[in-house]
């Protein structure tokens, strides 16, 4: 087994999609120092998050359903969400609905970054294996990050409707997580036929919520005033 070419192929993927979302930001980028502490602390979520699945596995089982919305995309997203709430809801970084978007996305690939290299190595995946792995659940956990993240900054930004927006950020991304999950177990063949429309839709979403989180920046209209005044 050759380790570094390994290791790279199952750390890129993660790096690349943070990346391109960090650089959507149009107004104001984050601070890459804490973009990279979300992204740590992404990592470092996969312990605890193997506990507690490996905990409610001995105590309730493992079904098809159960693994896909509860193992899986409830204990994940949960705990994802539950670090952002704390540690950047309130942050004064968190200064446009963006922002959201940028944070959730690097805890979601700093959480699927580890992931993806402890199946490379305990698989000993090739490299056409982690790519297929990169279009799929690390692609997928940035795309649920996505959501969490566009929703967390709604519930920032519209506080009158911040509870209702705030519920939407955490159970949006289980519902399609689970989903995502539930396919992969179910369609042990054909699979590709169900996954590819789903992963289209999501991508095309998420362009969406990119775009009109940026469209509500207050850092835009501060920019469209200034113009005014210039003129």
């Amino acid at each position: 087994m050759h380790i570094v070419p390994i290791l790279l192929a199952a750390i890129a993927p993660g790096l690349s999609l943070l990346a391109y979302f960090y650089l959507k930001d149009r107004y104001e980028t984050e601070p890459i120092h804490l973009v990279i502490r979300m992204f740590l602390f992404g990592v470092l979520l996969v312990y605890p998050t193997m506990v507690l699945q490996n905990a409610f596995i001995q105590e309730f089982g493992n079904g098809t359903i159960m693994t896909s919305f509860f193992l899986s995309g409830g204990i994940e997203e949960f705990l994802k969400w539950l670090l952002l709430y704390h540690l950047i809801f309130r942050h004064e970084a968190f200064d446009e609905p963006y922002d959201g978007i940028v944070y959730a996305v690097a805890v979601s690939l700093g959480f699927a970054t580890l992931e993806n290299i402890i199946y490379a190595f305990l698989h000993a995946s090739s490299f056409s294996a982690l790519m297929l792995r990169a279009l799929l659940p690390v692609s997928g956990h940035a795309l649920f990050g996505v959501m969490m993240g566009y929703y967390m900054g709604k519930a920032k930004f519209v506080p009158h409707k911040q509870n209702r927006y705030l519920w939407m950020s955490l159970l949006l991304p289980i519902a399609w997580h689970g989903a995502f999950d539930y396919i992969l177990l179910i369609f042990k063949t054909g699979w590709m036929w169900i996954m590819i429309p789903l992963m289209t839709f999501l991508w095309i979403r998420s362009i969406w919520r990119v775009d009109r989180a940026n469209a509500h920046s207050p850092l835009r209209v501060v920019t469209v005033d200034e113009k005014i005044k210039m003129g």
